[in-house]
């Protein structure tokens, strides 16, 4: 199968990754087990890591700390930032790291259960490890936008409106 058409089915699975093979056939045109055949494909190329839900927190209850770190770094010889960032990313509680131009090297996010286990996480395993500079820990307070999808999205009201 061409690339275009694989960019097309992922495209089509980023948007809801519930979609079945016979459903993306049908909306490129293709034939359904080529379609599972290219997903296969992509999922043996680790081009496709994983089918996630977008969950609410909120709605669930969930009182889940996040955190987003700015991590400075001495980079090692040869090796780049990566050995640090695979020290990181290794924890379980780190969530997501990237290698970041600008101010800070690393942005990292980690969740905890309360804002002190993730500060004890900065202080106690992060901020210590070897070729860490400094580090710098910002708490996200409301969830408004993830993966562009909108949290708390109104309803539109379509009804006409009367005049008297």
């Amino acid at each position: 199968m061409e690339a275009g058409a694989k960019k097309q089915i992922l495209d089509i699975l980023q948007e809801d990754c519930r979609r079945s093979p016979e459903q993306i056939a049908l909306m490129l045109g293709l034939e359904a087990e080529a379609v599972k055949a290219a997903i296969a494909e992509m999922e043996d190329e680790r081009l496709i890591l994983k089918y996630p839900a977008l969950i609410n927190p909120e709605k669930l209850g969930d009182d889940t700390v996040t955190a987003m770190i700015d991590v400075k770094v001495v980079p090692q010889r040869d090796l780049g930032f990566d050995q640090v960032a695979e020290r990181i990313y290794r924890y379980p509680e780190v969530r997501s790291v990237f290698l970041m131009s600008g101010g800070y090297d690393l942005s990292v996010v980690i969740e905890g259960r309360t804002m002190k286990e993730v500060a004890l996480f900065v202080a106690q395993k992060l901020a210590v490890l070897e070729h860490v500079q400094s580090t710098a820990t910002h708490f996200v307070l409301k969830r408004y936008k993830k993966d562009g999808v909108i949290y708390d999205e109104k309803a539109e009201d379509n009804r006409l409106q009367v005049s008297p």
